[in-house]
């Protein structure tokens, strides 16, 4: 059987006008549905950025239709009091699991020199606790960063993450029998390819998963230069075996506004919507979006 992601529609989505990060860069829009309602957590980021500003701050929002979210008075996630993530609060992905919210998100230390992965959660978004620093790399060998949880057919769970390798982003994996881990470190799930548009750079997108079907994320991926796009891969149910992946990249941005402006789509959350997979990414770190996919076999 041959699977085909389609891009049908794509729609600008906004923020209200007056919030915590108004006139910021907008990235890692992380959108989830509870009941009628859309949830956003999105990373704002200070545009220019200063010598002793946080690489990201955290803000939360709701919406009716997915597309335009009237934003909290407060923040979501704010740097410190931890040294991990003094710096930044950066790549926000959350979990409903039972009555407690978990939300996985990149720390920045005060120097900028290294992001770790640290869980927050709480009964309720505006209360959430710093629990656990999850995953940090050694000192000297980069980042762990950009979160994506799935769950296998057997009922574990898998943590996808960015880290940093000889210069270039790679996609890891860890293993955990719960949402909350503990976490081990898997085989690497999949790689660069030499001779494509995803030869480089590698990074987690979100991960798409209705029964009976093969989950598939829907990654990032870039050149030597950083031209970030957004490419599809699926996996077997216990993400042991990746069972197909796109040649050419789904959605690659338009032409820059600007010359100075940077060449990325990135992806960072879906939702179903209808019978399609509603896609939320970013361009040029400063942008919001929504792609409606439709999902053909035969």
């Amino acid at each position: 059987m041959t699977i085909a992601y389609v891009v049908e529609q794509l729609d600008t989505v906004t923020i209200s006008a007056g919030s915590v990060i108004d006139e910021m860069d907008l990235m890692s829009p992380f959108v989830w549905q509870e009941g009628d309602l859309y949830r956003i957590m999105i990373r704002g980021v200070p545009h220019p950025l200063g010598p002793h500003d946080p690489t990201g701050i955290i803000a939360r929002g709701e919406s009716r239709d997915g597309l335009a979210f009237t934003m909290d008075p407060g923040l979501a996630i704010t740097p410190g009091p931890g040294s991990e993530d003094m710096g930044g609060c950066e790549d926000p992905t959350v979990l409903l699991s039972g009555r407690e919210y978990l939300v996985y998100y990149t720390g920045v230390d005060i120097a900028r020199s290294q992001g770790c992965m640290i869980l927050a959660a709480g009964p309720d978004l505006t209360a959430l606790v710093k629990e656990d620093l999850v995953l940090k790399a050694p000192p000297g060998e980069g980042n762990i960063k950009e979160a994506t949880l799935a769950r296998t057919a057997a009922g574990d769970w898998r943590l996808f993450y960015e880290y940093a390798a000889q210069g270039a982003s790679r996609i890891g994996i860890a293993g955990g029998p719960t949402a909350k881990g503990p976490w081990t470190v898997l085989p690497d799930p999949f790689g660069i390819r030499e001779d494509s548009w995803d030869n480089w750079h590698l990074s987690t997108g979100p991960i798409w998963q209705v029964d009976g079907q093969d989950p598939v994320m829907f990654y990032n991926g870039a050149t030597h230069d950083a031209r970030w796009r957004i490419g599809w891969i699926s996996f077997s149910r216990d993400f042991a075996q990746v069972t197909g992946r796109g040649l050419e990249p789904l959605l690659v941005p338009p032409p820059a506004l600007s010359r100075e402006a940077t060449d990325i789509a990135f992806a960072a959350s879906t939702v179903s919507e209808g019978d399609q997979i509603a896609l939320y990414y970013s361009l040029e770190d400063r942008m919001l979006r929504r792609a409606l996919i439709g999902r053909y076999s035969r």
